[in-house]
Order: structure tokens, then C-alpha cells, then sequence
């Protein structure tokens, strides 16, 4: 039996799937949720969820770059990748190993499509429907709930040099499912590079400051706040960029995030 990765790439599913490596974090977390802990036997160093997993696994490098021999060792029978998260030459090593699941998330609806996928490539698909349906229900109350007013919101992801998130990205649509306007959506490039004395032209509202990948400080308002009148917000990166079953406790915090922003500074 086949089925389709989200490149549309075929993944043979006829054997059992025993031995799982990830090397996606939020995949990582995923997989442990699905109940299929004891099946995940290599991950990465960045894969921090859940808590004393990394004790537990043999960690196999980063996301960017792995240790073949040990993946090799191994022996897995599925390794779980992200078009975005891993390099088109790691992927074509890590096929001469064994299979390779790729996915590709760019929306809320994409992260639903892959925990079903995921619900029939690890068969298990009770867990991941279940799953899927909690999602969709917070999903809805969450938008339910949004004040109808478009705020212009500028993303920051790292500092030297200054970047921020465009379109075409998990976290746009992070930004666009809470009703906000990113003011880089239509720049050049997903993570456009910007110069913050043109920061003012831009005229956000609120600008966001992830504490992932870069760890934002209160440093660093207040180097932008000399190029800005907007509100400056640390945020926890994890909730704008993780998909899966982190979005369980996404939808709260971006209710509570949605609160604070609305009391005056």
C-alpha cells in the first residue's frame, strides 16, 4: 500500500513501521502524541518536546546536519523530514538508508492534512482523528471570538542581520489566523532582510519579537523601539511555528496573547 508524502512523493507502507527517526521537532513531538514513542528511536538536538525525550533517544545531530553513521546504525524504516526544516542533499543521503516522508507546511490546513497522513503512515488514524477533530473545534472558537479590527504586524525572527517573517510561511498564516495583517507578506523572499530605518515607512501597529530562533530580549525593544512608535511584544516562537499537536496549546495562547494586546500600555 502506498501513500503520498505532502510533495506528493510516494511512501510504501505494505511493512510495518517500526523504527522512526525525526528530524523535524514539531515531528518529533507529534510522533510521541500519536502514542508511538517506544517506535521513535533517533531524533534531533533541537527536539526539546516533550520534556526528557532527548534523554531518551539517540540524537543524531540538528536539523541541517546529521551523522549518517548513526542514523545508518539505526536501521530505521521511516525517517520524517520537512521541506523547510532539512536540505534537499540530506534528504537524498537519508534515501539511500531507507524511506523518507517529507512534509511541507505552510497552513493551519496543511498541519491537519499531515496528522492525518501521519494517522495512515504510522497506522495509527483513531489517535490522529481524534486529534484533528479537537483542533478544528478550537479553531473555530478561536475565530469566533476575534475582534473584527485589522492590526498591521511586523514578525521578527533574527537580528544581525535583521529579519522578519514574509509570505508563504507557517508563521504568515499563524499571523493571519489571529486577524492580523503582516505588513512583509508581499516582500521578496519568505524571511526578508530589512533595514530597520525603514521601519517607520512601514507604520506597523504591533511588532513581534519570537523568542525562537533567535532568543529576543528586552535589548532589543528597545533598539527598535528608536526606529518605531508601534507596540514591541516578546512572544513564545514555538506557538507561530510549530504545527501538529503543539497547536493544541497554541490556540491558548494566542487567546491570552489576544487579551493582553487588547489593555492599553
Amino acid at each position: 500500500m502506498l501513500v503520498k508524502d505532502q510533495l506528493d512523493r510516494d511512501i510504501d507502507i505494505s511493512r510495518p513501521v517500526n523504527r522512526i527517526i525525526s528530524l523535524v521537532p514539531s515531528l518529533t513531538e507529534l510522533v510521541v502524541y500519536l502514542g508511538l514513542e517506544e517506535k521513535l528511536v533517533g531524533i534531533t538536538k533541537f527536539c526539546i518536546h516533550p520534556e526528557g525525550l532527548k534523554k531518551k533517544k539517540t540524537i543524531v545531530g540538528g536539523t541541517k546536519q546529521v551523522h549518517l553513521d548513526k542514523i545508518r546504525d539505526l536501521k530505521p524504516d521511516l525517517i520524517l523530514c520537512n521541506k523547510e526544516e532539512n536540505t534537499l542533499e540530506m534528504v537524498q543521503d537519508l534515501e539511500e538508508i531507507c524511506q523518507v516522508h517529507i512534509s511541507n507546511i505552510i497552513t493551519f490546513s496543511d498541519s491537519v492534512e499531515l496528522i492525518e497522513n501521519y494517522g495512515l503512515l504510522l497506522d495509527e488514524e483513531k489517535k490522529a482523528n481524534e486529534l484533528v477533530s479537537e483542533l478544528l473545534k478550537r479553531h473555530e472558537s478561536f475565530r469566533d471570538n476575534l475582534s473584527s479590527k485589522k492590526i498591521k504586524v511586523a514578525y521578527f525572527i533574527w537580528r544581525k542581520p535583521w529579519m522578519v517573517v514574509g509570505g508563504d510561511t507557517f508563521i504568515n498564516s499563524m499571523l493571519e489566523l489571529n486577524g492580523w495583517e503582516n505588513i512583509y507578506k508581499g516582500s521578496e523572499g519568505r524571511y526578508p532582510v530589512i533595514d530597520l530605518e525603514l521601519l517607520k515607512d512601514q507604520n506597523p501597529d504591533l511588532i513581534l519579537l519570537s523568542s525562537e530562533p533567535f532568543p529576543f530580549r528586552q535589548k532589543h525593544i528597545d533598539e527598535i523601539r528608536i526606529f518605531s512608535s508601534a507596540r514591541i511584544e516578546i512572544v513564545n516562537g514555538e506557538f507561530f511555528s510549530w504545527y501538529g499537536s503543539r497547536q493544541l496549546q497554541a490556540f491558548d495562547y494566542f487567546k491570552e496573547l489576544q487579551h493582553h494586546l487588547s489593555i492599553p500600555l
